[in-house]
């Protein structure tokens, strides 16, 4: 039978609780009897003062007695002076009171044995006319006693008394303060222990039992776990300032320096997001701009109020994505529609020949031929950038479906090769394409106010050292108090079936992301907001005008500028029309 093995004993580990009470208890201890031998040493010091005051007191009384000054003179002192000094004794509570003569030879003493025999103790100083006290060992033991003359009219010292408390009864007085200390001094202790009991308890639910190197693991795994995810983790605290901002978080936010302690509106995020994070209802996929990023915010109480937790994710690449899906949607939409109009067109040719009317076919067929090669030519011919290019003949196809005239301006010019390539193609879409889109919008959205069908006319040229991309609707237009909001988050004037306006300013132009489906994907008011976003990012500039109905203006310069302080100025700017100019470069 194989002999078992156990397994080898699991060290104790305390928690910090369990060793922070031990300590205390061991403080409190060693203070309380600190102070308790203190007191004790200072009330025997008090004792023993007031016992030699008392027995100096007794021997000076009796000294100046003339009645013993007679005595002493007589031919037998000890049967005059025994029952006087056993009587003062006994009324002052002394241990003894003896009178001697010059030699030292006892008149008086408690035990009547002892008279006539030579006094235990110093008598030097009482022969030299001075009183004294000391302690020394007697008859009855250990005492503190005190030696004075007795003196004559002549001032001669013709006797001697000494009156004394034994170390016992001194001893005796100190044993009631004694008792009521050591009392105190254990309530004190017990106190101590039961108030540093009750504070290491809640120390204990607070630290979950754990101890200091678990504690110090426990904070190590948190700070390496806080800088490795991917994804921004921010705590406020309940007066919504900073606690803890992790890399991811900075890097989202664009945050330089120390955030800790600061109060989260001073980090100079954009108002949506700081409004978001300070509301007391939680936030659920919520989407947000800063500077440079899109990102979604998700927020969370921390315990019951003890502050807000915010994650935040990165949504500027699937932003990209989404606007180019969007614009390829758009195209294939727009493709399905002209297969079906060019199927009707085709039928319509072939019955004009079956009926025999060849001249007719050929007339309808090669006059919407050249309608659509016209458009195709002049974008092409003006629109060397193939990314543009397509993206303006998918646009037109949209809007044309949507009864929207979509016309490129003569001046339009932009060769290929002349883009530099911090000018993305991504970018370049989410411009141009929230720009046409919300013009499409707005035109339909203003037709019925005007007689002439709805029209949207795109700019896109180089401007000396800028790339211009300028889109006019027919729209009404935007409200001169809405210009300052027209590119912040949210901001939008689209109507839902009720015709009431869902959030922003007066005017017909919104700030939403042009098709339905852009909408429920990223929120309403994001489509503007993402054209300053992405003329920030590039250095440029967005212009509000006004012509016919709303005239947005984007610049964005072919040599990246040195990044500067956003700023806002009034007036056309350019001599273009308008109502104000946005200067959104960094």
């Amino acid at each position: 039978m194989s002999a078992r093995t156990l397994p080898p004993p699991r060290r104790l580990v305390r928690s910090l609780a369990g060793q922070l009470f031990v300590v205390q208890v061991v403080i409190v201890a060693a203070v309380v009897a600190g102070g308790a031998v203190l007191a004790y040493l200072f009330t025997a010091d008090r004792t023993e003062d007031a016992a030699r005051r008392q027995v100096t007191a007794v021997a000076r009384a009796v000294a100046d007695s003339p009645a013993v000054r007679a005595a002493v003179t007589a031919p037998d002192p000890t049967a005059v002076l025994q029952p006087y000094a056993e009587q003062v004794r006994v009324d002052t509570g002394v241990s003894f009171v003896t009178v001697m003569d010059t030699g030292g030879v006892r008149w008086t003493h408690p035990l009547p044995e002892q008279i006539g025999r030579t006094f235990l103790g110093h008598i030097d100083w009482a022969l030299a006319g001075e009183t004294r006290s000391e302690t020394y060992t007697g008859t009855l033991g250990p005492s503190v006693r005190v030696v004075t003359p007795v003196l004559d009219e002549r001032h001669r010292v013709v006797a001697l008394v000494s009156a004394g408390l034994t170390v016992q009864s001194i001893s005796e007085q100190l044993r009631g303060p004694l008792l009521a200390l050591v009392g105190v001094a254990a309530g004190a202790l017990a106190v101590g222990g039961i108030g540093t009991y009750l504070a290491n308890s809640r120390l204990r639910r607070h630290t979950h039992g754990m101890g200091p190197a678990e504690l110090s693991h426990l904070y190590e795994y948190h700070q390496a776990t806080l800088h490795a995810v991917r994804e921004g983790l921010v705590l406020l605290d309940r007066d919504r300032r900073v606690v803890l901002c992790n890399d991811a978080a900075r890097e989202l936010l664009g945050l330089e320096g120390t955030v800790e302690g600061r109060p989260v509106a001073d980090l100079g995020l954009p108002a949506a997001l700081v409004a978001a994070v300070s509301g007391a209802g939680p936030v659920r996929d919520e989407v947000h701009l800063t500077a440079e990023r899109v990102v979604v915010l998700n927020t969370s109480t921390i315990g019951t109020g003890l502050g807000r937790v915010l994650t935040l994710r990165d949504h500027t690449e699937l932003q990209s994505l989404s606007g180019e899906l969007d614009s390829v949607r758009g195209f294939t939409e727009a493709l399905g529609a002209q297969a079906h109009e060019a199927a009707n067109r085709l039928h319509a040719v072939v019955s004009l020949i079956e009926l025999g009317r060849h001249r007719e076919a050929v007339e309808f067929a090669t006059a919407e031929l050249a309608l659509a090669q016209r458009l195709t030519d002049r974008v092409v011919a003006a629109v060397g950038e193939p990314v543009l290019a397509a993206l303006l003949l998918g646009k037109a196809a949209q809007a044309a479906e949507r009864g929207v005239e979509l016309t490129l301006t003569p001046d339009s010019s932009i060769d290929d090769g002349v883009l530099p390539p911090h000018l993305s193609a991504r970018d370049l879409i989410t411009v141009l394409g929230n720009l046409i889109d919300n013009a499409v919008d707005a035109a339909i959205a203003g037709a019925a106010a005007r007689p002439d069908p709805p029209e949207v006319t795109v700019t896109a040229r180089i401007d000396g050292e800028h790339l211009l991309l300028r889109v006019a609707d027919t729209g009404e237009g935007i409200a001169p108090g809405a210009v300052e909001d027209v590119f912040r988050r949210g901001w939008s004037t689209k109507r839902d079936g009720r015709g009431s306006e869902r959030a922003g300013g007066p005017g017909a132009h919104g700030g939403g992301d042009g098709d339905g489906g852009r909408d429920a994907r990223h929120g309403r008011g994001l489509g503007l907001a993402l054209v300053a976003q992405a003329a920030r990012r590039n250095g440029g500039t967005v212009e509000v005008g006004r012509d016919r109905g709303a005239v947005l203006t984007v610049r964005l310069p072919l040599d990246r500028p040195v990044r500067e302080g956003a700023g806002a100025g009034s007036g056309a700017g350019s001599g273009e029309p308008g109502l104000g100019r946005l200067v959104v470069a960094p």
